[in-house]
């Protein structure tokens, strides 16, 4: 704009002394060099020039982004300024202090009750509007409590119920201990089945388990038992075999029964006796007899010299009992059909034979204490009854007496 206004100037200057001509010409040399122009510009002093006016231009607005800028600064903080002022050896040894100071609140306190100001609207309370309001609270808290009661009582219905552990009954009171004779009549009034059933006796004993030295076995003959045909073999020779067969013995031999039996592994016979001599050679077929249970045991009297009496003996019918690895004995001793007496007697008879039984390695000095804990009779499908060892006591002395006469 200045130029097309320096132009149109020096236009009408030269309109008033020349001719008119077009103003373009001269316009590449006004910009071809600074020469030129100022030539151009500065004119000279006897020609006539008018003079020019100033151009005034309005003033540019200031951007916000400046005015920002120029706003003071904040004053630095006394830490900033103590650290202003710090050398070089201060500021090594010196660490940053926080830039953020802590900004400290006041304390909020709940107001208690007796210090809260009463409204304007409220007054003090008389005792009487205080039991009210006393009676319409407590009357709230009930409704709100039955409420909740009748909705868990809902889910309980609604859901099913978990699985409860049941607990067994103890029964606090010890089992009666009856006499003998009053076990006896109980089992004989409770025997209800079909068949003749047995009378068993089951003796816990005071020994303890895994020792082999203290095993109880023996035989016992019953002075009352079931009438039974018993097969008896006897291993003897000679004047001892004579003998046997007199008693009354089944079958009798000596090195060719036992040959026989080798050879056939077929066993005769119920009952087996030997006599010492005899034991070398029935050892051979030990194996065979063992699991029948007839391999003859000094123990159990079924290795003697008295052939007559052993052979009689097992006529008539004895029976073994044998301790089992729980220290348990189980013996059967007589039927239901036989008297109380009898049952009684054959119940003496066992006692006295456990007793002559009784290991030598027991250190027990009593009779029974120690020996006998606990002695129980039964039929074959009826209950057990706990006997007192004080009558099986005196039935054993019974039965020592009668053996006596």
């Amino acid at each position: 704009m200045a130029a097309m206004k320096l132009l149109l100037s020096q236009a009408r200057r030269q309109g008033l002394t020349k001719p008119f001509s077009s103003p373009f010409p001269q316009i590449p040399r006004l910009f071809s060099s600074s020469q030129s122009s100022d030539s151009n510009l500065n004119p000279p002093p006897n020609e006539s020039r008018k003079k020019l006016e100033p151009v005034s231009y309005a003033a540019k607005p200031k951007d916000q982004k400046s005015e920002t800028s120029d706003v003071a600064s904040p004053p630095l903080s006394a830490n900033q300024e103590d650290r202003s002022s710090w050398t070089r050896e201060e500021i090594r040894y010196v660490k940053d202090a926080p830039s953020i100071s802590p900004v400290s609140y006041a304390q909020r306190v709940a107001p208690l009750p007796e210090d809260r100001v009463a409204g304007e609207d409220e007054g003090e309370r008389t005792p009487e509007e205080m039991e009210r309001e006393r009676k319409r609270i407590e009357s709230e808290n009930r409704a709100r409590r039955r409420f909740l009661r009748a909705t868990a009582v809902e889910e309980d219905t609604s859901s099913l119920p978990l699985p409860t552990l049941l607990k067994p009954e103890l029964k606090h009171g010890k089992k009666p201990i009856f006499d003998l004779m009053e076990a006896i009549r109980e089992i004989k009034s409770n025997a209800k089945a079909k068949f003749d059933e047995t009378l068993e006796a089951h003796v816990r004993l005071g020994i303890e388990k895994g020792r082999s030295e203290l095993i109880v076995r023996g035989t016992l003959a019953l002075p009352h038992s079931v009438k039974k045909d018993v097969k008896v073999a006897f291993f003897a020779e000679g004047a001892d075999a004579e003998d046997a067969r007199a008693a009354g013995a089944d079958v009798v031999g000596g090195l060719e029964l036992i040959e026989e039996i080798l050879k056939s592994g077929k066993i005769d016979f119920d009952r087996c006796l030997a006599t010492p001599k005899m034991m070398p050679r029935v050892y051979k077929i030990s194996r065979i007899l063992n699991n029948h249970g007839l391999m003859p045991n000094p123990k159990q009297g079924s290795v003697t010299k008295d052939v007559a009496k052993a052979v009689k003996d097992a006529k008539a019918g004895h029976t073994k009992f044998r301790m089992d690895k729980t220290s348990i004995l189980h013996v059967p001793l007589g039927k239901m059909s036989f008297p109380e007496d009898a049952l009684r007697e054959n119940v003496g008879a066992f006692m006295n034979a456990l007793l002559l039984a009784k290991p030598a390695g027991l250190k027990k000095t009593s009779k029974y204490a120690g020996y006998v804990n606990a002695f129980h009779l039964c039929s074959t499908m009826g209950k057990g009854y706990p006997v007192s060892i004080q009558s099986l006591s005196r039935a054993a002395d019974h039965y020592t007496k009668l053996q006596l006469k």
